[in-house]
């Protein structure tokens, strides 16, 4: 796995995705933390809603950037997202009114739906061989569980010495220093063709692509599922660590890492188990273990006490775990599922799709858990997982065959993809993809 980090510009790309990720996880703590010191008790609902703001913030900025990332520069744009988001960061220690929260975290996640999919897209044609690109989306995954996994751990650490105020501080450093890798390398030109048509016809174009395409269709019922058992963890994790258990931040912070500690794991096995078993059996494993997982804890959470901790810590792990499973693989199926000139658009619209299923999940956890407790709250989210199973099994096809055999009896008989593709026959194959010549999927 480690093999792909002698490629210096992917070795940095990752430097910089690892040092952002590391401050955005002390955020996430201290957001919490924030949260809890305005509103007390309620603080779940308020940061359910904090996040829902983000969605919100990704599912429409997303699309847009996806739709012109082939004319940015893409180092430039890069550098001027981490700079803003550097600058937000600096100015949530100063809030005192929910309001003020709800304004920042739009601005914040603003910027970071601009700069992630534009990242995203930037490494399949950093690393063009597929088998590195199968690495480097677990590394990715490492990465990512860096901030559910060592932030919460470092956060804890700090939190002994200073205020979770001062934690944001630690957040602009990180995008300060992920600009600054960005910066060190050259970056590829996107390899995109220019797309004529209007703003409409650009934005939605990722999203048509998408959702023609049977196995991403599965994918965002499978990202359902993640995202309800994810906000379980990432909104009532401070309230029921705190005000059910009446622990206190440290705890919190430890509570966070058993849940990135699972996905690191899984992480580390995945390159291994995708050579031997296909995506769609991992993923949907996954999702079914979120599923049972969430039931279970809802199960054994009746009456929570102190006691129930150790539980939950271990219920945390395994969804973890589960986590990773389920949504390591999904660069694999959007690098197989559009060609180099639509990835961008492709990415951006699993951004915003993914993320509006978030949406649905984070004011879910935080209102039920807020109104009607904890144990409603894991069983509301186990129902919700288990609609997104249902919908993964029903959208997605057990046979999903690179190449599929096709005609095209609207194409004049010397249209160059016929002379390409098997030339005076009736039909042929090829890796097949959503484009300005098959615009639906065969049956």
């Amino acid at each position: 796995m480690l093999k792909i980090l002698a490629n210096r510009t992917y070795r940095n790309l990752l430097a910089a995705q690892v040092i952002a990720l590391v401050g955005t996880g002390l955020a996430t703590v201290a957001l919490g933390l924030l949260a809890y010191d305005i509103a007390g008790a309620d603080a779940g609902a308020v940061l359910g809603t904090a996040l829902a703001i983000k969605m919100i913030a990704y599912i429409g900025i997303g699309p847009i950037v996806g739709a012109y990332a082939d004319r940015l520069p893409r180092r430039a744009f890069l550098v001027a997202m981490d700079m803003i988001r550097a600058g937000v960061a600096l100015l949530l220690p100063f809030v005192d009114q929910i309001w003020q929260v709800y304004v920042l975290i739009f601005a914040l996640q603003s910027a970071s739906a601009a700069f992630t999919p534009t990242f995203q897209a930037t490494i399949p044609d950093v690393l063009s061989d597929e088998a590195e690109y199968t690495r480097a989306l677990s590394l990715s995954r490492l990465a990512y569980d860096l901030e559910s996994l060592l932030s919460p751990m470092l956060a804890a650490a700090l939190l002994s010495v200073i205020s979770f105020h001062w934690l944001f501080g630690g957040t602009a450093i990180g995008f300060v220093g992920s600009a600054l890798m960005v910066l060190s390398v050259t970056l590829p030109r996107s390899p995109a063709k220019p797309r004529e048509g209007g703003i409409y016809a650009r934005t939605t174009r990722g999203m048509r692509i998408y959702l023609k395409t049977p196995r991403l269709r599965g994918l965002l019922a499978v990202n359902l599922a993640a995202a309800a058992a994810s906000a379980m963890v990432i909104v009532n994790t401070v309230v029921i660590v705190r005000d059910t258990f009446g622990l206190g931040q440290r705890e919190v912070a430890l509570s966070l890492a058993a849940y990135g500690g699972g996905s690191m794991l899984a992480a580390l096995a995945l390159p291994r188990l995708l050579d031997r078993i296909e995506g769609r059996t991992v993923m949907l494993g996954g999702a079914v273990v979120l599923t049972a997982a969430l039931a279970a804890l809802g199960l054994a959470s009746g009456g929570m006490s102190v006691a129930f901790w150790p539980f939950l810590l271990a219920g945390w792990f395994v969804m973890g775990m589960a986590y990773a499973a389920a949504l390591t693989p999904s660069g694999l199926l959007l690098r197989r599922s559009a060609h180099a000139e639509d990835r961008p658009a492709v990415f951006a619209a699993q951004f915003a799709l993914s993320h509006a299923c978030w949406l649905i999940a984070y004011p879910l956890a935080g209102q039920i858990g807020a109104r009607f407790g904890q144990q409603l709250a894991f069983y509301s989210l186990a129902g919700l997982a288990l609609s997104g199973v249902a919908a993964a099994l029903w959208l997605w096809p057990t046979r999903d065959p690179k190449e599929i055999e096709h005609a095209h009896p609207e194409l004049p008989d010397d249209h160059p993809h016929h002379s390409v593709h098997r030339a005076g026959q009736s039909s042929h194959a090829h890796d097949y993809m959503i484009d300005d010549l098959h615009h639906k999927w065969p049956r």
